[in-house]
């Protein structure tokens, strides 16, 4: 069974918190004129976003049992992939490490930039 590119990407986005740039460019942009700290434009995170996601895949194309498992999770109700996601990770803590250090620029760049509305940005 394979997934569908769209699929994929849920999946994928579950464990490594890609899905920040959606929100970023369709919920939440700030105006260029609020006041935000340097290097936190909705630019800035698509840029960081874009990184991660190239980074997630080429990881998934070199690990192909990782890239199997996410794949595998083709057509599960959300809960059941979040529960299975976290399952593999606990019972894999270096593939969990290695996609954390994938992740971290979006951790870095909402720390930095702050999200208090979860949507990668800084509030105005």
């Amino acid at each position: 069974m394979f997934l569908s590119a769209r699929s994929a990407r849920r999946a994928v986005a579950g464990a490594v918190g890609t899905g920040a740039i959606a929100g970023a460019m369709f919920l939440g942009a700030t105006p260029l004129a609020a006041a935000e700290p340097p290097n936190c434009t909705a630019a800035d995170l698509a840029g960081v976003a874009s990184g991660v996601s190239a980074s997630t895949s080429a990881y998934l194309f070199t690990h192909p049992d990782v890239n199997w498992f996410f794949t595998s999770l083709e057509g599960l109700p959300r809960e059941e992939v979040r529960g299975k996601v976290q399952e593999y990770l606990n019972a894999n803590p270096q593939i969990k490490a290695d996609l954390t250090g994938i992740r971290q620029p979006l951790v870095d760049i909402k720390n930095r930039c702050g999200d208090t509305n979860g949507d990668g940005l800084a509030d105005s």
